[in-house]
């Protein structure tokens, strides 16, 4: 086992690593940019190293200065957490060079799965079900004419190193190929410096559900269950939850068979999650495939009793894991807390949090690396914190968020809560009846509700 770790990532994340670390009695070095000295993060590591100005690109991305920092502290291994760097082959490569352990797949692994398109090919080799569409990445409007009319309209266009809902644009007819095609390229340059798009049949009213695999050097790839990751705004994760609520034994038996065929195609070492689309029929469709651990795998945690994290870790340092039959428990589900402003179309609200109140009691957690008299820097994400509940069955799960809901206080700034609060007394939210478009294109938040 490794006696110290760093951790190249921030807030919420690198703070969730920081506490698995100490309950195995190992070391943690935490990186920060200028703008989070006073983070929690920072505060709890065992050491901690400057290696930068606030800007990402100039610290968090900076991959000479994690190495660096890896180094002059002699840490043995380096946990990603999720964003940044997590499935960067490179950083996964230069680790493997300087002998330091990434805590993730292989440099080969992330570029075999990292690219939608060559991972779409790869899978479908191995019988996991894809969405039909194009062979490859689009060369011309011409061919994707031609792959459209034989799919059948509506289609998608897709960045082949996108995530996020960067680099897609829906197409219902032929007129508008080109167009669509243009932007999504033109996107695609901009945020992940490639023109390499492919072209999909979009899945009219789909849910966006995803399985956790975890597997290890010695080829055991497991299952640990889905989470129903539907409630999207503008292809950013709202609300996550555990199980699916349209979820059939039958259905997660061959979905979970599916995304270990995705992982053992490759020989996957580590974490990771299949995600698929799951259209009205319940037939299902591979997605794409993220080698790291997500933002929403606390609601796996507790319906799966397992620390995701620390088998990360154990996986990490050659540990094998234990071929078991899946059992999951009650009901999890987790609200995005993020500092912005539902009554102003979501603007970020960055400052100082005068007061914050965080909830408890029974199956309540709360992961967040913020405090009262923390300030919330422009520069990153705007998620602060994460609230999770655990509960018998779902209708109890949702009414214990509610409760905490109503609990939590963060003064100073503009949060979500009040939107978490009304989608969860949604009817249509509550009855589990959606798809992925349904925050878009039906639920209207009141900005006054009385």
């Amino acid at each position: 086992m490794f006696d110290k770790i760093l951790i190249a990532n921030r807030g919420e994340i690198a703070l969730r690593i920081i506490r698995t670390c100490r309950e195995m009695g190992i070391k943690t070095v935490a990186v920060y940019s200028t703008a989070d000295e006073k983070s929690l993060h920072v505060k709890f590591a065992d050491e901690a190293v400057c290696i930068g100005p606030p800007a990402a690109r100039d610290s968090y991305l900076k991959i000479p200065r994690l190495i660096a920092a890896a180094e002059i502290t002699d840490a043995k291994a380096i946990h990603p957490g999720y964003g940044f760097l997590a499935e960067n082959a490179e950083f996964s490569l230069i680790c493997e060079e300087h002998n330091i352990k990434f805590i993730g797949p292989s440099a080969k692994m992330i570029d075999t799965m990292g690219n939608k398109s060559i991972a779409r090919e790869n899978i479908r080799k191995f019988g996991v079900p894809t969405i039909p569409g194009s062979e490859g990445i689009i060369r011309s409007a011409d061919e994707a004419k031609k792959i459209a009319a034989e799919i059948g309209y509506p289609v998608i266009f897709k960045a082949s190193a996108g995530g996020g809902g960067r680099g897609m644009r829906i197409c219902s007819e032929e007129s508008d190929i080109e167009r669509q095609l243009v932007a999504a390229r033109n996107e695609s340059v901009a945020c992940f410096a490639s023109s390499d798009i492919y072209l999909e049949k979009f899945i009219v009213e789909p849910r966006h559900v995803e399985i956790q695999i975890l597997g290890d050097r010695h080829g055991l790839v497991n299952h640990y269950g889905e989470r129903d990751c539907s409630m999207q705004r503008r292809y950013q994760k709202m609300v996550e939850e555990s199980p699916c609520p349209v979820m059939t034994p039958e259905l997660r038996e061959k979905m979970g068979q599916a995304a270990i065929a995705a992982g053992e195609s490759i020989q996957y070492e580590g974490a990771g999650t299949i995600e698929f689309l799951l259209d009205r029929d319940h037939n299902f469709y591979f997605m794409e495939m993220n080698t790291r651990i997500q933002v929403e795998h606390p609601v796996t945690e507790e319906v799966t009793n397992e620390d995701l994290i620390k088998r990360q870790i154990e996986i990490a340092a050659g540990i094998p894991l234990d071929k078991k039959e899946l059992k999951m428990r009650g009901h999890s589900i987790e609200c995005r807390i993020n500092a912005e402003d539902p009554e102003y179309n979501f603007r970020p609200s960055a400052g100082k949090i005068q007061a914050f109140h965080q909830p408890g009691g029974h199956s309540v957690r709360v992961d967040t690396h913020v405090y009262s008299g923390y300030t919330v820097p422009p520069y990153y994400d705007s998620m602060i914190a994460k609230l999770i509940v655990s509960a018998p069955n779902r209708m109890q799960a949702i009414a214990r968020m509610k409760r905490s809901l109503s609990e939590f206080v963060i003064e100073g700034i503009k949060t979500n809560i009040p939107y978490q609060m009304q989608l969860m007394n949604d009817p249509q939210f509550i009855s589990g009846n959606f798809d992925t478009k349904y925050l878009e294109n039906h639920f209207k938040f009141q900005t006054d509700p009385s």
